[in-house]
């Protein structure tokens, strides 16, 4: 039976828009069974506990190009998608509100205001909104979290509400080596029964092979070139701000989509930031855009060392860089305190403009 989905996708590959790729086929079948599942009605129009889908595979395989088409096709009204890191920073939100809030603004909030257990009000909050969730590249390190989504989600599913998920880990596979896992592994059982579990199993890597086809560094003539390579990556859906809370401080890149990061040079360099910082931004996102890159000099001395300090960090996470700057790298920063040592950073920023350190695996952050 044809799907909305399946429809849009062949449409896409007639104009050119995808390229034929055999192993994303069952997905879209997957994808296809769950909106047809969507518009099913039980007795006396009441809608049935739906199975949702597990998405994982490797980076660059085209899960969130599918998961747009899937949510832009989708007939169901009331549906959300979200990263999952901002599905979790709006959980951990409602949970403090619960808590800090007097019986009028849980009221408010809420619609109740009985009981000490924030859990079950944030689930049916979440139920109310949408009965499809649709979350991109789930993945699990941090303690608080582990310990909030089991109950999350048990109440999630008691309310029937449906998720879909892309994951670059199969699900025994979450919050590997993770402080108390064992508390952690009944969300595991739940999601692989409240969710069908398919692997993108194709070996090309579209993002990258998009990235090898194109260049990294841009001058200023570059910057249309710039803007359509940022625009080719993100796809379809809109960017969000992504809050990293380091060191108890909320760190905000404006400009994401997923696992893609866009900020200025003034944004990133030109505030007070430090190794921790860049080392979470790093961790957290698989492609980072810098634009609008000045060329420095000795007034600039603070702002080329925090350069130096972005750059180490996402070269050592094997974050990938894409640049919009004022010059080649040789001629950002050559004279000021630093300035030799600015050498290495240049070095860094040619080999990451290279095709082999581009195909380099990334290591994906696991729980501390």
């Amino acid at each position: 039976m044809s799907s909305r989905i399946r429809a849009a996708y062949d449409k896409r590959l007639a104009d050119g828009r995808l390229t034929p790729d055999p192993s994303q086929i069952p997905v879209v079948e997957a994808f296809g069974r769950l909106e047809r599942d969507l518009e099913k009605r039980g007795l006396f129009g009441a809608r049935p506990a739906v199975k949702g889908i597990y998405l994982w595979g490797p980076p660059g395989r085209g899960k969130s190009i599918l998961m747009d088409l899937f949510f832009a096709c989708v007939p169901e009204q009331r549906k959300t998608r979200a990263h999952f890191h901002a599905f979790m920073a709006r959980v951990h939100d409602l949970i403090r509100q619960w808590r800090e809030g007097d019986a009028k603004a849980r009221k408010a909030v809420f619609g109740q205001s009985k009981g000490d257990d924030p859990i079950r009000p944030v689930a049916e909050l979440i139920a109310s909104e949408a009965r499809l969730l649709c979350f991109d590249e789930l993945q699990v390190t941090d303690i608080a979290d582990a310990m909030i989504l089991g109950r999350l989600f048990e109440a999630l599913f008691e309310l029937k509400t449906v998720v879909a998920i892309t994951s670059n880990r199969a699900p025994d596979q979450l919050y590997l080596n993770g402080i108390n896992r064992q508390l952690f592994l009944p969300f595991i059982g739940m999601l692989e029964t409240a969710c069908e579990v398919v692997q993108v199993t194709g070996a090309r890597d579209w993002r990258l092979d998009r990235l090898m086809g194109a260049r990294v560094w841009y001058d200023a003539a570059g910057r249309a070139d710039f803007e359509a390579l940022w625009q080719e990556l993100k796809g379809e859906q809109q960017e969000c701000p992504t809050h990293l809370t380091v060191l108890g401080r909320d760190i905000v890149i404006d400009r994401t989509d997923g696992g893609l990061a866009r900020a200025t040079f003034a944004e990133l360099c030109s505030r007070p930031l430090g190794p921790q910082d860049y080392l979470a931004i790093a961790n957290r996102f698989h492609t980072v855009f810098v634009e609008d890159v000045p060329v420095l000099g000795p007034a600039n001395h603070h702002e080329a060392r925090r350069f130096v300090t972005l750059i180490d960090a996402l070269y050592e996470a094997g974050t990938r860089l894409v640049v919009l700057a004022a010059a080649a790298p040789e001629a950002l920063y050559t004279e000021g305190v630093g300035a030799f040592e600015f050498e290495r950073t240049v070095s860094r920023l040619n080999e990451m403009a290279s095709a082999d350190w581009l195909a380099r695996e990334r290591t994906e952050p696991t729980a501390p």
